[in-house]
């Protein structure tokens, strides 16, 4: 398998798949990068806040299971299979919701997500019980179905390949700061007491479901779908920034083809989904039983939150610096497997040591390893995808991958249940993440010929 395509540079290099210097003269080059540039600074806050919330209500379950599984008699393993739930949802509807984004267009789409996400995750403050559960997390999977994905199409039409790997980084830094901002959050709600009809849970997952509506309608006056489309925009830069990217698009789709078909027909789209999968089962699971995994060191709810969003804070420099030196190197490759690597033994160790310092310690080293890996590996899939492959084919990699957010949490909660602690259970997972260490390594690195 070979990623000779593939845009590696920084996005102070302009050399990109579609050969960007013999499409355009250095004048209208450098005015496309100004558009580009003022394009990065007016989208990606908006969209790095919308991923934020996304991210922190699809985990915030993972604080209000510390209440809301006594009250509702759910156990380790239906917490587990309820909570991974929603990436079966996930998986059953992105590919289909990617594919409508693409013909209906990203601003509706993506606050049609939003809105009926927020509502859905609110909602989920009145299950029952392990059924009511597991069906509330399958319904928010569906609801939330093609918004990351979604988001990685969007970028393909606005930002020529050498941004991407900047912009990617930037966008999946909302992992650690949601879970910065949302872990002490939500283990301060978890701290209501005295209403005796509505639990502290409950609270938990009505306010942290309600910014995803308000940023849903938000979406409708901010967004724009392309580069043409946008007013904030001169119009010789719309016509540069356009021309980029068709330039750019019609170079892949020579290489590999614009269809679904095409993408479906390439090996290397499996492998890079498989490669997801194993980062997932990581990431979701170990994030979503963390908050438990740290009450065990006897401290509160306040404390637990705190705590949690330690790794996190160590996370959101990690996969910056990673990123970085990943796109600088010659040899990508290495420092995607590494991620996945230095993750592996650091989740082994902290589920080996019982010091609370040396076990905080390794979490963090498990955490940033995990983000490094998603913050380099997601420039890999837009350097092979345009066109319906790109929407068909970004969405196959992200539903495929979330599957590992349904084996992750569920295969820790069985695990756990089964042997009575979570040492056995986060081996399990540390061995998963060695396995897609090693099947990053099965991808030629495209530079090795270059140097």
């Amino acid at each position: 398998m070979n990623l000779h395509t593939v845009s590696t540079g920084s996005p102070a290099e302009p050399e990109t798949v579609s050969g960007d210097r013999e499409e355009m003269n250095q004048k209208d080059f450098e005015q496309s990068e100004q558009a580009a540039g003022k394009a990065f600074r007016r989208i990606l806050p908006f969209i790095f806040i919308c991923y934020v919330v996304s991210y922190l209500d699809r985990t915030n379950v993972s604080f209000a299971a510390l209440g809301m599984n006594a009250d509702l008699g759910i156990t380790a393993e239906q917490f587990g299979f309820g909570a991974g739930m929603f990436f079966i949802g996930y998986f059953l509807f992105e590919v289909p919701s990617n594919l409508i984004m693409q013909k209906v267009g990203a601003r509706i789409w993506i606050a049609r997500i939003m809105i009926s996400w927020g509502l859905i995750s609110m909602a989920t403050a009145f299950v029952s019980g392990p059924l009511s559960f597991a069906f509330a997390r399958f319904c928010l999977g569906v609801a939330e179905a093609g918004f990351t994905p979604g988001i990685y199409l969007f970028f393909t039409y606005w930002f020529p390949g050498s941004w991407r790997a900047k912009i990617t980084a930037a966008f999946l830094v909302g992992i650690p700061v949601a879970n910065i901002i949302g872990a002490p959050l939500s283990g301060m709600l978890m701290q209501i007491t005295g209403h005796e009809h509505i639990r502290n849970w409950q609270w938990l997952l009505l306010l942290e479901g309600f910014p995803a509506v308000i940023l849903g309608v938000l979406c409708l006056f901010f967004l724009n779908d392309r580069p043409e489309k946008a007013n904030w925009l001169s119009d010789t830069e719309k016509s540069l920034l356009s021309r980029r990217l068709k330039n750019e698009q019609q170079q892949i789709e020579k290489a590999h083809g614009s269809s679904l078909r095409d993408a479906l027909r390439n090996p290397l789209l499996y492998l890079l989904a498989f490669i997801n999968f194993c980062g997932i089962v990581g990431s979701i699971g170990v994030g979503l039983w963390m908050p438990q995994i740290i009450r065990q060191l006897g401290v509160s709810h306040t404390t637990t939150g705190f705590l949690t969003a330690l790794p996190y804070i160590c996370a959101a420099f990690s996969m910056l610096f990673w990123a970085r030196r990943a796109n600088a190197s010659g040899h990508r490759i290495r420092w995607i497997s590494g991620a996945l690597v230095i993750a592996a033994f650091a989740l082994a160790c902290s589920a080996i040591v019982n010091e609370p310092v040396l076990k905080m310690l390794a979490l963090c080293f498990t955490v940033s390893g995990i983000l490094a890996f998603q913050a380099s590996f997601w420039a890999l899939p837009s350097g092979f995808l345009t066109g319906s492959a790109a929407a068909g084919g970004l969405a196959m990699i992200v539903s495929v991958g979330n599957l590992g957010g349904f084996v992750g949490p569920s295969l820790i909660g069985y695990i756990r249940q089964s042997s009575g602690g979570f040492t056995w259970a986060l081996l399990a997972v540390s061995a998963v993440l060695l396995i897609g260490a090693f099947s990053v390594a099965l991808i030629k690195d495209p530079y090795r010929k270059a140097q």
